[in-house]
């Protein structure tokens, strides 16, 4: 893997090599990659499903993070939620064994989200990944990953409901999350 190693990246950070500068970037593959600005309708999803999350699980479910680093190999994303295991991660960044749920909200990075994060994330071994679709109003949910490819997809429309594996009675109105 050629690129910039994940603990370089990690000794910049705790440096100050970022401060200053007015864009969000994040480490794939060991390329700094700028993340587009959130828009209104991206916030608005992700100010909903963060508040859906917090209000259908208990701090002994699972930690609830938005926006913020998980370590994967060359690798520190920022997914839009995260649901990690019950603890404190203050001496070190969430690993994929610590992801219980990973959503990413796609208003323009569809594509990303489901070909290249959907790489990552299933090499990773992360069991259970969601990618709202906010223009086509679907979520498509990726589980089982097996050899760096996820091996079940299904798609839920806006008339659907959604559960994530590791709180089934979580239940996801889909038509209460698409706003028209």
């Amino acid at each position: 893997m050629s690129g910039l190693p994940a603990d370089e990246y990690d000794r910049m950070i705790s440096k100050g090599a970022f401060d200053g500068i007015d864009r969000r970037i994040e480490l794939i593959r060991g390329e700094l990659r700028e993340m587009s600005p959130a828009g209104p309708v991206h916030e608005d999803y992700i100010d909903f499903l963060n508040r859906w999350s917090t209000q259908v699980t208990t701090s002994s479910d699972c930690v609830v993070r938005v926006q913020s680093s998980i370590d994967l190999v060359h690798s520190r994303p920022e997914p839009d939620v995260t649901w990690l295991k019950p603890k404190r991660y203050h001496t070190r960044r969430p690993q994929a064994s610590d992801v219980l749920l990973l959503i990413e909200v796609a208003d323009l990075s569809v594509e990303d989200d489901l070909v290249e994060k959907a790489e990552l994330y299933a090499e990773s071994g992360i069991a259970e990944y969601w990618v709202v679709d906010v223009k086509s109003r679907l979520v498509q949910v990726l589980k089982l990953p097996t050899n760096g490819q996820y091996t079940e997809r299904q798609v839920k429309s806006s008339s659907e409901k959604l559960s994530p594996d590791c709180k089934p009675l979580a239940v996801l109105e889909l038509a209460k999350l698409f706003v028209t």
